[in-house]
C-alpha cells in the first residue's frame, strides 16, 4: 500500500459521522455558495461561511434539536451577509463622499461598471438585501416559504411578499431582455 492510500484511510477515520469536522466538510460548500449568491464576492463568501460555522459550532450544545442545525447555519449566513451589505454600503457612501469632496463634483448616481450582457445578475444585485436573500433562498436553495421565513426571521406572509416584490422588480427590469 502506498502513502496516498494510507492518508485517505487516515482522513476517513478522522471524519466520524456527526463530528464537528464532518459537519464542517459537509456544510461548508453549501454555505459558501449561499454566501456567494448573497454577497457576489468569492473571498467574502468564504469568510462569511466559515464565520457562520464557527458561530454555530460554538453554540452547538445549546441547540434543542439537532435537526435545526442546517436551518440555524443558513440563518446565520443570511444574517452575516446582511451585516456585510450594511458595512459595504457605509463604505461605498463614505468613498463616494470623499471622492466628491476631493474632486469638487457631485457624486455619480450610476452604479459602478457592470457588464450589460449580465442583466439578470445586475437586476438581482440591485434588489434590496432582504428581497435578494428571499429570491436566493427560494430559487437557489429551493426552500419553502416557511423555511425562508425562518432564515430571514420574519413571518411566512412577509417571506411570500419579499419573494413576490423581488420577482415583480426583476420582471420590470429584465422583461424586455431577449
Amino acid at each position: 500500500m502506498d502513502g496516498s492510500d494510507h492518508s485517505a484511510d487516515a482522513d476517513a477515520v478522522h471524519l466520524r459521522p456527526g463530528s464537528l469536522e464532518d459537519l464542517y466538510v459537509r456544510h461548508l460548500p453549501e454555505l459558501t455558495r449561499l454566501a456567494f449568491l448573497l454577497t457576489r464576492d468569492v473571498a467574502s463568501a468564504e469568510d462569511l461561511a466559515q464565520e457562520a460555522f464557527i458561530k454555530v459550532a460554538g453554540r452547538l450544545r445549546n441547540l434543542r434539536s439537532p435537526e435545526a442545525f442546517d436551518a440555524y447555519l443558513r440563518r446565520t449566513v443570511v444574517n452575516l451577509c446582511m451585516s456585510y451589505h450594511r458595512r459595504e454600503k457605509v463604505a461605498r457612501a463614505y468613498a463616494e463622499r470623499e471622492r466628491a469632496r476631493t474632486s469638487g463634483r457631485a457624486p455619480a448616481s450610476e452604479l459602478p461598471d457592470v457588464e450589460t450582457t449580465d442583466e439578470i445578475r445586475t437586476a438581482l444585485a440591485d434588489l434590496p438585501d432582504r428581497q435578494r436573500a428571499a429570491i436566493v433562498l427560494r430559487y437557489y436553495a429551493d426552500l419553502t416559504e416557511a423555511q425562508i421565513a425562518e432564515s430571514l426571521g420574519c413571518s411566512v406572509g412577509a417571506a411570500r411578499a419579499l419573494v413576490f416584490r423581488a420577482m415583480e422588480t426583476l420582471r420590470d427590469r429584465i422583461g424586455d431582455a431577449p
